[in-house]
């Protein structure tokens, strides 16, 4: 980092002041000072999220121990050290199907997503000018090499690194793939990398206070413990948040018939409670006085991406869910967006790193992240399949605790077989082995 008042030796655009985007502002600057000078456009007309819960997996939270941010989150989170399985679809009565225990050593946690967004609004460097209301429509390659940034309320800007931090709709991808030539992409393509493709699954969403569900039901399993309501061709997830002081409830309703299909109507909904109750009437009572405490309950068609075969192309780079986003399992969708922007913040900060070779430095981010971050999307469809859905069991009901002895080895099976593939990739390796 440089100390002297030299001007910035190039300037970061960064679209999106989602999780990406916020943890790539704060790495730039805790790393790079005012050497480089970032400005952070966001569509909407303050630094807010949609959702609620959020899962940080522990690689995640070793980048936050890099970024100084691991004490300040970990105090409004709820430490997660496994997941209680339970076998749901039984109307009388459902039964712990068994209990996942994490190693506790810088383990992972869960959220309330807007906790974590006010802890980041209040880390975002000095080198950072925010700008509300902006939502790019385009961007294009000027004569010098800088790049003209056009928004939707027609005002533009120059700057010399764009990085599409923008979600899943992100119009830096589409522009990206749209502009970069049939030498390198095959013109029949550009629509399956820039357009998002629906997962067939509808997710029901809900936060509400533990207090309800205390006093609705005092035993309840899910009024403590990260809980895997599990059936066939459905589950809920239950987890607490905000310091076990609310409860986060995401229930998946999957059609595989409908994969790739596009989707009729908005992607996120207001719903009611009946149809959420009705898509869970053969679950156990304990499920359902879950969903009984649901407030404000929303739906959402799950959207991911297709596997890209880029991240970045000459002074442009893409990522979090602009350039991966995937199913919402192992607590990956938010973990690779840290990731992403880890990798990518260091990249650009590094004393070698200059305009000239910035081409160079973000080719060094998609070999480090794009193999890895679809790797992970794949092991979160396949759990998504293989853990909740109990896909891997036949039809025969009277075999069915036999088969659920066998899944049940799968489950863990995949779990360790993850964690050994994240530590070949560096996953669970302390964060500073990226320095060599």
């Amino acid at each position: 980092m440089s100390l002297s008042s030299d001007p910035p030796k190039f300037r970061v655009a960064i679209c999106g002041a989602g999780i990406a985007g916020l943890f790539l502002a704060i790495t730039i600057g805790q790393f790079a000072g005012r050497d480089i000078h970032i400005d952070l456009y966001e569509a909407r007309d303050a630094v807010t999220t949609a959702g609620a819960g959020v899962g940080i997996s522990r690689r995640a939270a070793e980048v936050m121990v890099e970024l100084g941010l691991y004490e300040k989150i970990s105090h409004i989170s709820a430490s997660s050290y496994g997941r209680r399985m339970r076998k749901s679809d039984a109307p009388n009565g459902g039964f712990d199907w068994f209990h996942y225990i994490s190693k506790p050593l810088k383990q992972g946690f869960t959220m309330h997503r807007q906790e974590l967004f006010d802890i980041l609004r209040q880390s975002i460097p000095s080198s950072c000018t925010m700008h509300f209301n902006k939502r790019l429509t385009k961007y294009e390659k000027q004569s010098s090499g800088s790049l003209a940034l056009y928004f939707a309320d027609d005002s533009t800007s120059i700057t010399d690194i764009l990085v599409g931090a923008d979600g899943i709709h992100s119009p830096v991808r589409k522009t990206l793939f749209e502009t970069i030539g049939p030498d390198i992409i095959d013109p029949s393509k550009i629509r399956h990398y820039s357009d998002p493709s629906w997962t067939g699954t509808l997710v029901y969403r809900s936060i509400f206070p533990a207090e309800k569900l205390l006093k609705l039901d005092p035993n309840n399993v899910a009024v403590k413990d990260f809980v895997m309501f599990c059936g066939r061709g459905k589950h809920i997830i239950s987890y607490p948040v905000s310091r076990g002081t609310l409860i986060n409830v995401v229930a998946y309703v999957p059609d595989e018939q409908k994969t790739g299909v596009p989707f009729e109507g908005d992607w996120v909904s207001a719903v009611s409670q009946e149809e959420v109750m009705k898509a869970y009437q053969d679950f156990e009572p304990n499920a359902k006085r879950v969903l009984d405490c649901f407030e404000n309950p929303s739906r959402w068609a799950l959207h991911v991406l297709n596997d890209l075969p880029l991240f970045t192309w000459d002074r442009v780079a893409l990522i979090g869910d602009a350039a991966h986003a995937m199913t919402s399992h192992l607590a990956a969708g938010a973990g690779q967006a840290i990731e992403d922007a880890f990798v990518l913040g260091r990249l650009l900060a590094h004393p070698l790193t200059t305009l000239d070779n910035v081409p160079t430095a973000l080719k060094a981010y998609q070999d480090a992240r794009l193999s890895f971050t679809q790797f992970v999307a794949r092991q979160s469809e396949r759990a998504s399949r293989l853990m909740y859905d109990f896909c891997a069991l036949g039809t025969d009901r009277g075999n069915e605790q036999e088969e659920m002895e066998i899944l049940k080895e799968k489950i863990v099976d995949l779990t360790e077989s993850w964690k050994g593939n994240c530590r070949r990739w560096c996953w669970e390796a302390p964060v500073p082995d990226y320095k060599k």
